[in-house]
């Protein structure tokens, strides 16, 4: 089972969770926490106590590391104990379901508006106003995945976004330039794609560009005038003419090339996070890439012959399609004051610049130039951005610049009741094209009337569960 399926799966049962837990007396009828949660009073001056338990969570770096042990030192005498790894939502939703939630979850954004609507976790007005956390610095994208119903339910931090990144070395070979591959001119795009391609067939030697199906249809329909759903999360909009473009376009990019089996069996054999990787070989001629690939590629191969540009929509301007992560308040639990100066304090800018500091001072250790962070703050990525040096490296620099222009030009998808569900319905419409089971007309009309109804349904659950 592919893991978008699974998640579909599970915040399925969460709403037969989420409701069964109301009915146990953890929420009110308004949606609001009876035990804390948004009906709390958050006072910053507050001696904190208790145990502060928080599920998908790690240190997996010294930017986590960082951040933790300042928002722990913060907390006080306060026991904080963390489920690491991603969020498992089964475990999350069962612990919901049987009164026992963790004090804080750290989720994906589009995880938000299915776990609101369902009441597994509260809104944050009183947190955010009693703590003075200043959402108006977090980047728009980025709140608006998290808001629902008007109201914002969680904290959101770290901002993903894609930039063109191509080999320069292939480019010049073919007479191209990186604006022939950033996006701006489809027909341009297409022509770069044949003349960077190598290989007929199972003889592929050379991906000319790759447009990352099926993740990145998002960036696609965007790139060309539209949205997957429309701006208050209600109204899907797969069948717009738009779409099926954007997805024919994607997919022809494939065929050029032998089709999507055979890309995609070329591309996942190169050795992607080390030095074999598919540019560092010249196998590779462009992509959209998140820019966390940035470092990959600074680090395993640091002479590849690189160019980076924003992704750009048919004028020409930068596009990037946001995602990351976020702090949420499940509902019912004992401790959400502590859960609150967590949130705060994690977020804050004084913590990202600590982070972003032990992050460049590590990897000068190395030998390595410091990229900057993207926080889902504005004032904090202001502030880290001024410790990042130019590398004197054409390349790298470069690099730096393309991301913090795409970070400025970001869109997301709004939050709505059946993310999961909408979500699975656009990807196995793509899948089934990319597969040749159907063509992008009729695979997205059919996942027009699968997603429009997921939505409703949602919807009114949501609705008759306010009243």
């Amino acid at each position: 089972m592919s893991r978008r399926v699974t998640r579909a799966v599970a915040l399925t049962a969460a709403g037969g969770l989420a409701l069964a837990a109301c009915a146990q007396g953890t929420n009110g009828s308004d949606g609001k926490s009876e035990q804390g949660g948004d009906a709390a009073t958050f006072d910053p001056e507050a001696d904190l106590s208790g145990t502060l338990d928080i599920m998908g969570f790690g240190l997996g770096d010294d930017v986590a590391t960082t951040r933790h042990d300042l928002a722990v030192e913060a907390l006080g005498d306060v026991e904080v104990t963390l489920t690491e790894g991603a969020l498992d939502i089964q475990q999350f939703l069962t612990a919901l379901g049987s009164g026992q939630p963790p004090e804080l979850i750290y989720a994906s954004r589009d995880q938000i508006g299915t776990f609101a609507s369902r009441g597994a976790i509260v809104p944050l007005t009183a947190c955010i106003d009693g703590e003075g956390i200043a959402t108006g610095e977090f980047i728009p994208a980025a709140l608006d995945q998290v808001t629902f119903g008007g109201e914002v339910y969680a904290v959101p931090e770290f901002n993903t976004v894609q930039l063109t990144m191509a080999n320069k070395k292939l480019l010049d070979a073919a007479g191209l330039s990186v604006d022939d591959v950033n996006g701006t001119d489809w027909e341009a795009l297409s022509a770069a794609n044949e003349a960077l391609h190598q290989g007929e067939g199972s003889s592929l030697q050379v991906i000319g560009y790759d447009t990352k199906l099926p993740e990145f249809l998002p960036l696609w329909a965007h790139a060309n005038g539209t949205d997957l759903i429309s701006e208050d999360g209600r109204t899907a909009q797969l069948d717009d003419p738009a779409v099926a473009e954007a997805l024919e376009w994607a997919v022809s990019i494939y065929d050029a090339q032998g089709g999507f089996g055979e890309v995609k069996a070329y591309r996942d054999s190169a050795d992607f996070f080390g030095e074999g990787n598919q540019f560092a070989t010249d196998v590779l001629g462009a992509m959209p890439m998140e820019q966390w690939y940035i470092n990959v590629l600074n680090e395993a191969s640091p002479d590849v012959p690189m160019v980076f540009d924003t992704v750009r929509d048919k004028q020409g301007e930068p596009i990037a399609y946001a995602s990351g992560n976020a702090w949420a308040i499940p509902s019912g639990t004992e401790n959400p004051a502590a859960a609150c100066r967590w949130m705060k304090v994690m977020t804050e800018v004084d913590t990202w610049v600590a982070a972003a500091e032990a992050r460049k001072t590590a990897r000068e250790a190395d030998g390595l130039a410091f990229t900057g962070l993207l926080t889902g703050n504005t004032a904090a990525d202001e502030a880290v951005r001024a410790l990042v040096q130019p590398s004197g490296s054409e390349v790298w620099d470069g690099a730096v610049e393309a991301m913090y222009t795409a970070n400025d030009s970001t869109f997301s998808l709004p939050a709505n009741p059946a993310d999961a569900e909408f979500e699975s319905a656009w990807q196995d419409a793509v899948n089934s094209v990319l597969n040749g089971q159907a063509e992008p007309a009729e695979a997205l009309a059919q996942a027009q009337e699968t997603a429009q109804k997921a939505l409703d349904d949602a919807w009114a659950a949501w609705e008759n569960r306010e009243e």
